[in-house]
C-alpha cells in the first residue's frame, strides 16, 4: 500500500477542467514537499506541479502555469491538481510523488523526482 493514492483522472474534452486528488495517508504536509508528475505514452516522465505546505509556495512547469493549479489541505491530508483549459497534450498519466523536506520549500531539482510515489491516475483529453 502506497502512502501516496490519486484519483480524479478520466476522459475530458479539450477545454475542459479535471482536479486530481492525491491522498497522503501517513504523513503530514508540514515537512513534505509534493508535487505531481506525468508521463504520457512514448514519452519520459516530466514534473509539473510541486507544493512546499510549510511555506506556501508552489512551483509550475512551464507547460502548465496558468492552467494548472497545486493546493494542499493539511487536516485532510490531501493535495489537489486543479486542471484548467485542457489540450490533447495534456493526455498522460498523473502520478503524485513526496519528498521529506522539513520545513523548506520543493527542492530546486524536484521536477527530476522524489523519494515516494503513487501509482498513478490516467487523464484522457480528447474529443
Amino acid at each position: 500500500q502506497s502512502d501516496l493514492v490519486e484519483s480524479g483522472g478520466g476522459l475530458v474534452q479539450p477545454g475542459g477542467s479535471l482536479r486530481l486528488s492525491c491522498a497522503v495517508s501517513t504523513f503530514t504536509l508540514d515537512y513534505y514537499a509534493v508535487a505531481w508528475f506525468r508521463q504520457a505514452p512514448g514519452k519520459e516522465r516530466e514534473g509539473i506541479a510541486c507544493i512546499s505546505y510549510s511555506t506556501g509556495t508552489t512551483n509550475y512547469a512551464d507547460a502548465v502555469k496558468g492552467r494548472f493549479t497545486i493546493s494542499g489541505d493539511n487536516a485532510n491530508h490531501m493535495v489537489y491538481l486543479q486542471m484548467n483549459n485542457l489540450k490533447p497534450e495534456d493526455t498522460a498519466t498523473y502520478t503524485c510523488a513526496s519528498e521529506l523536506t522539513g520545513s523548506r520549500p520543493c527542492p530546486s531539482n524536484w521536477r527530476y523526482g522524489m523519494d515516494s510515489w503513487g501509482k498513478g491516475t490516467l487523464v484522457t483529453v480528447s474529443a
